[in-house]
């Protein structure tokens, strides 16, 4: 890690990393995630450093090649094993999380798997994470299969528990309808202050008059807040109710049995699961990694221990992608030491910042927002002195306030260390500004430290151009527009265009003149130089421009010369490739038709099997009679009835006519030695000889087809996605359910409402309980809160 606790974290600070930080924070998924994300710090170890940049580019390749891995449901349940192991009981809260936990484990490993099978193979750390992971999907099926809700026990769960549940239900049954009987009866109807049930304390109630209270048998459990009425026990339910209390005794034991042993099977793996949280939390956090390079457009930085920077169209994360200015930037090797001059507001400060806030990420395994092949050093240490940090309590100025950070950053500098100066010198005197500035940089130029500084003094210019080992640099200034372009120009000294900046805003001619006069011989002169360094810059890159668009063309002319040598080897190739395009083709849509029409006629036998109401039962009871009918009409007689003209060339799958049963079918093996043929009539098969049978179409079959399309194309427009089942028993409610799955299915529903209210809770646990194995239904689960919570169970179909 880099080293200093102060150094560290004022670099961090002045340098915005925190920002960073916090923006890779909100890419993980989990808290897990989110705290490993929130400890990052740079590195100076680089091995560490490029184990920590491939986590980041496998994750990227992931992204962009598979997409998102399924890490929704990482939880921490560190407390929840600790209290397993030491033989507590689990919540079912704490069960479901620890059964996401496994499931995320498990999704992982087939989200890797699948990259294996397509031969995706270029990921060995996030590949060696997943396979390390355990998968205990036993435990996870245990845990959901017995578990609905945070609140909620499955019946499945036991057959104890389905048998005390069934129980309940039946006492429950018999007490409401003795209470019935007695809100009903004539006799106490004058007792009653009204003809509810409620409960009180658990126990089935009815109210009674204040008055009658001597004359109705029964223990009072409460009165309204006036007195008048009275919450009587009727003797006669009395056993009742003391039953059903005992029973849910009973299914209250049976649940902690449940819940106990569902603990256990955690306690038995939970050192197994501790791993799979720890890789699971790294995992959390690569990926987090990966999107956040993803969203940057950022690369992989080529590492070097050697203080070496080349930094190609750079852009500071923290910047709006569409308004930054890239920028080129390198230093470390023919020079160590940059000064950086330009006018304010163009850009210097934030070039000084992209480099370290750039340094910084990539030392903390982050990809930088660059182009490829960027390269960064690995820096021990990291030092900027940036912004004005004048404190107004110390009663320090900006001068010495900048100097006190210089102190501090020359007391702990070495040899592999990079240092950031902005506006080096500022806040005094110029002239010592300027001397201070040229000793500082001209120390740490002596002990080869890389060195990057801002500054407005001509002094520094000159400096820079006549020292070995310091290089000048300037942010780019357009006269005409009179703005910034915020480029960074390498070698080029800026240029002070205070005069003719003031020009072009108006200030007299004659004003700038005696300016000019105030100005010594040798400052006109250097400003001179630079201009026509200028110049002549601005004319070799235009050159070099038209030189690289000439290079270009040649090199597409050559291009397109070799596509056209490909092209003729080709058009072979493309032919016979065509045709065989097209043979596929043909089978492909051959064998989607065969699909559509074997799906059709399953959705029909769909339709058919899973319709219970009277009128089909009837209408197959009639069908069973006609049949019965028409088999023992079928004689040796009436078979042999001859005619005149038999079919020749009879194949499998030809439509006839039964002559002697005046039907028509379809030939299902072709004619024996003997003339018989077996024949498909209707459900039934009918073995004939060929004289019988007179060759003909089956239209019914294709009008059956149409006919059964259009019963399924009404209900798909006429089913809803909800049902509400509220104020039916449960045998009422379960039969309009198993129509209303059926309508649903073949309609081509996924996501189905099922309203059954809140009420005791017998009619929702009876439809979960028929939920459970139904065919079409892939899973279940109670409503959210803005779903409708416990009242609404939500189910997708098949």
């Amino acid at each position: 890690m880099i080293r200093g606790d102060l150094m560290e974290a004022k670099t961090y600070k002045v340098l915005e990393y925190d920002k960073i930080v916090k923006m890779l924070i909100e890419k993980a998924e989990s808290q897990l995630g989110k705290n490993m994300a929130k400890s990052l710090k740079a590195s100076s170890d680089i091995e560490e450093i490029e184990y920590m940049q491939r986590e980041t580019q496998e994750a990227l390749g992931l992204l962009i090649n598979k997409g998102n891995p399924p890490l929704y449901g990482i939880y921490d349940i560190s407390h929840e094993l600790n209290m397993a192991e030491i033989g507590g009981m689990l919540s079912p809260h704490s069960l479901l999380k620890i059964a996401d936990s496994l499931r995320v484990s498990r999704s992982l490993k087939g989200y890797i798997k699948e990259l294996k099978e397509q031969g995706k193979e270029d990921y060995p750390i996030i590949h060696g994470l997943i396979m390390d992971l355990k998968t205990f999907k036993f435990i996870e099926d245990e845990i959901n299969n017995a578990i609905i809700g945070e609140d909620e026990i499955s019946d499945n769960a036991s057959s104890a528990l389905r048998n005390i549940r069934r129980q309940i239900m039946n006492k429950n049954e018999s007490i409401k309808n003795k209470l019935n009987s007695i809100t009903s009866s004539s006799k106490y109807k004058k007792y009653l202050q009204d003809s509810i049930i409620t409960v009180r304390d658990g126990r089935y109630v009815v109210p009674i008059k204040q008055e009658y209270k001597s004359y109705f048998p029964g223990i009072v459990h409460d009165q309204s807040s006036s007195g008048a009425t009275l919450f009587v026990e009727p003797m006669a339910v009395v056993e009742l109710n003391n039953e059903l209390r005992e029973l849910e005794i009973e299914e209250r034991e049976e649940i902690e049995n449940i819940l106990r042993r569902l603990s256990n099977l955690v306690a038995e793996e939970s050192h197994a699961i501790k791993n799979n949280q720890k890789r699971l939390q790294r995992l959390d956090f690569i990926f987090a990694k990966g999107k956040l390079a993803l969203e940057m457009n950022a690369t992989k930085p080529i590492l070097n221990n050697k203080g070496y920077i080349n930094i190609k169209q750079g852009r500071h994360p923290l910047l709006k992608v569409d308004k930054v200015v890239p920028i080129d930037i390198y230093i470390g090797k023919d020079f160590n030491t940059l000064v950086i001059t330009g006018p304010n507001t163009g850009g210097k400060t934030v070039t000084l910042k992209t480099i370290g806030l750039l340094t910084l990420m990539g030392q903390s395994g982050l990809h930088i927002p660059a182009d490829f092949d960027s390269e960064i050093g690995v820096f021990d240490q990291v030092f900027a002195d940036i912004g004005d940090e004048q404190s107004i309590e110390q009663s320090l100025s900006t001068f010495s306030s900048h100097m006190t950070n210089i102190v501090n950053i020359l007391e702990n500098v070495d040899e592999n260390s990079l240092v950031l100066f902005d506006e080096l010198g500022a806040g005094t005197d110029p002239t010592e500004g300027a001397a201070l500035a040229m000793s500082i940089l001209e120390h740490l130029l002596a002990r080869g430290i890389r060195t990057i500084a801002t500054t407005h003094y001509s002094q520094l210019k000159i400096y820079a151009l006549t020292t070995e080992g310091v290089k000048n640099a300037s942010v780019e200034f357009d006269v005409d527009t009179l703005s910034p372009t915020y480029r960074l120009l390498i070698g080029v000294p800026g240029k002070s265009n205070a005069f003719e900046i003031s020009k072009r805003l108006g200030l007299p001619d004659y004003i700038i003149d005696y300016a000019k006069t105030l100005v010594s011989k040798e400052s006109v002169e250097f400003e001179d130089v630079l201009q026509a360094i200028d110049k002549d810059r601005k004319i070799i890159e235009k050159n070099r421009f038209e030189a690289e668009k000439l290079k270009y063309e040649v090199e597409k002319l050559k291009e397109e010369l070799n596509k056209e040598k490909e092209k003729a080897k080709e058009n072979k190739e493309k032919i016979i490739l065509q045709a065989k395009e097209e043979a596929r083709s043909i089978l492909r849509a051959a064998r989607e038709e065969s699909d559509k029409i074997i799906g059709e006629l399953r959705q029909i036998s769909h339709e058919i099997d899973k319709e219970k109401t009277r009128k089909i039962q009837e209408s197959q009871e009639r069908l069973r009679l006609q049949l019965n009918k028409v088999e023992q009409s079928i004689s040796d007689d009436v078979l042999n009835v001859k005619s005149n003209k038999p079919p020749k060339n009879l194949k499998v799958g030809d439509t006839v006519e039964v002559l002697s049963l005046n039907q028509k079918g379809t030939v299902i093996e072709a004619p024996d030695e003997d003339g018989n043929v077996l024949v498909q009539v209707g459900i039934m098969k009918v073995n004939v000889h060929i004289s019988t049978l007179k060759r003909t179409e089956l239209e019914e079959q294709d009008e059956g087809r149409t006919s059964a399309k259009n019963i399924i194309r009404a209900k798909s427009a006429n089913v809803q996605n909800e049902i509400d089942l509220r104020g039916k028993n449960l045998d009422e409610a379960l039969l309009d359910l198993d129509k209303y799955i059926d309508d649903v299915y073949l309609a081509g529903i996924k996501k189905a409402y099922i309203i059954h209210g809140k009420g005791t809770g017998v009619l929702r646990s009876g439809i979960n309980s028929y939920l459970k194995g139904h065919k079409h239904v892939k899973s279940s689960r109670l409503g959210r809160l803005n779903e409708g919570g416990d009242g609404v169970t939500v189910i997708e179909l098949k």
